[in-house]
């Protein structure tokens, strides 16, 4: 009768309560997952685009060790102590700098790595997050109907919801 009515509407309503605030904690997490993605991504484009500079920098210095060098051979002996050093010079550079852009390669591609990682679990509370509003329209429907198997429903969806984030948090 309508007393069962009623308490099947005041499960509903502490069903909807505690399923919003997992809702609540997921939005938050999956949000702060995703500026952290964004972040680790611009890092990468970052690291990127120094590593492009350094092997431009590296290009222009090879440039330059092959003009002495052509000097070198153009030029008596004597003359030509000058470009030697520079040579010298130009080769520890180059070194330098290599070893400078291999390392801001590797700080790219950490970052992506690192980027991709935190994309799993966003991804998995984005799916975690609808299966809880899923639940909590069932759950909202079953009263306004008093039909019980909308609310068996709301619970499956809400345990698939709730299972859904606990492994993006298995994945992090």
């Amino acid at each position: 009768g309508p007393h069962k009515h009623h308490s099947l509407n005041q499960w509903v309503a502490i069903f909807t309560a505690i399923l919003a605030s997992i809702g609540a904690v997921v939005s938050y997490q999956g949000t702060r997952i995703m500026n952290e993605v964004l972040l680790y991504k611009n890092e990468a484009i970052l690291q990127k685009t120094h590593a492009a500079d350094q092997w431009n920098y590296y290009q222009a210095v090879s440039t330059k060790a092959h003009i002495m060098q052509l000097a070198l051979a153009l030029l008596p002996p004597a003359k030509a102590i000058s470009f030697r050093k520079k040579i010298v010079k130009y080769a520890a550079q180059k070194v330098a700098i290599k070893a400078h852009a291999g390392a801001l390669e590797s700080r790219s591609k950490h970052a992506d790595r690192e980027s991709a990682r935190l994309d799993r679990p966003h991804n998995g509370m984005a799916l975690s997050l609808i299966f809880i509003q899923i639940a909590i329209s069932l759950a909202s429907i079953t009263a306004l109907t008093g039909r019980k198997w909308l609310f068996v429903a709301a619970g499956t969806m809400a345990i698939f919801g709730v299972g859904l984030w606990g492994y993006a948090l298995w994945l992090m």
